[in-house]
């Protein structure tokens, strides 16, 4: 994992430049300056978490929205659409599961050039599938014909959640040095990172319907693969007093967990082998180790804090809800931002 930094490829260099997110995102956020009316509820404020949490009388809802990003082209040039359909499910109950919300319901937004009635069968077959594995329900949606914004199709979805009888939002705010975290690995790629995969794919004019050296099958459908859904493991664990956060490793990386405080750092002491496809995707553009583990999430998908107490209850409770490959990845110190001291990475803060 020690690619020189020299004429590698960055996620800034393929056409994602997380400054310019980050600064037009605080320039929209200025001039927003609505609240709304007490009898319409009261918004938690959680600035730069997962989910946007509001109080409606006792309840609390959780709600998030997010898009499979550039994954749609990928399935497009494949002509493999399943997966993409359970992406829309994962990418929003996982940003539920990360506040310890029980995803509810979801609404998906399809943008298209002009739709197919075979392509809206095979999400359909994976929204199905992501659905039942949440254990929720699709509400309806929104599909839109906009050949002049866009030449393919745009996916993406809006989840809510809620928080059963005595569950209080798990945030976060309780973590503290001693605490430990544990990682559950991911599926691969997951949906995050695309831009630059795809960049590299097209430079070196990979075929994607063979395997990469090593690989398991044609390598557009292994990037393909679906995202974990982490819904189950969160739900098995988020009423227990000893677990105090979750992140949902997506885009941004391992820099995730400091979105959980920034009154602590995150010592990533334990990380696993990173999977083969990750190295590939590394050795293909010399990207460094430093900006692979800010753009993909290398092997881990979903993270838990917890008091190092009842560990081995823990890690029970999280087999049986499917997550037996669960491990001991960290521990938390005095400090802040996340490090990975076996591969001389430091992140001082999201």
């Amino acid at each position: 994992m020690g690619a020189s930094t020299e004429g590698g490829w960055t996620y800034s260099r393929s056409g994602v430049d997380r400054g310019a997110v980050a600064g037009s995102l605080a320039r929209l956020l200025a001039q927003v300056h609505g609240s709304s009316v007490p009898s319409h509820g009261r918004p938690v404020h959680l600035p730069g978490h997962y989910a946007g949490l509001i109080r409606i009388g006792r309840e609390t809802i959780a709600i998030t929205t997010d898009t499979i990003g550039t994954k749609g082209l990928l399935a497009e040039e494949v002509g493999a659409w399943e997966g993409v359909g359970e992406d829309i499910v994962a990418v929003n109950v996982n940003d539920l599961a990360s506040v310890g919300a029980r995803p509810s319901a979801l609404v998906d937004t399809i943008s298209v050039a002009k739709p197919s009635p075979e392509v809206f069968e095979q999400i359909g077959r994976g929204l199905d599938r992501g659905l039942r594995t949440a254990g929720i329900t699709l509400l309806g949606g929104e599909t839109a014909v906009v050949p002049e914004l866009v030449h393919g199709y745009d996916l993406g979805g809006t989840a809510i959640g809620f928080f059963p009888r005595g569950r209080r939002p798990v945030t976060g705010s309780g973590i503290r040095p001693g605490d430990i975290v544990l990682g559950v690995p991911s599926s691969g790629v997951h949906a995050n990172g695309l831009t630059l995969v795809r960049r590299l794919l097209r430079e070196h004019r990979i075929d994607l319907a063979a395997p990469r050296p090593g690989g398991p099958g044609p390598v557009g459908l292994e990037l393909l693969n679906p995202t974990r859904i982490y819904s189950p493991v969160s739900e098995a664990v988020a009423d227990r007093p000893e677990v105090q956060g979750f992140a949902h490793i997506s885009g941004g990386g391992v820099r995730n967990l400091a979105r959980l405080s920034g009154r602590v750092a995150f010592v990533l002491d334990h990380w696993p082998v990173v999977p083969s496809l990750f190295r590939w995707i590394q050795e293909l553009g010399a990207v460094a180790s430093n900006e692979m583990f800010q753009t993909f999430n290398m092997g881990i998908g979903f993270a838990i804090v917890s008091r190092p107490r009842r560990l081995s209850e823990t890690l029970r409770r999280l087999a049986r809800a499917g997550a037996a490959d669960a491990l001991v990845i960290g521990h938390v110190e005095r400090g802040r931002g996340v490090r990975l001291p076996d591969h001389d990475l430091a992140y001082p803060a999201y």
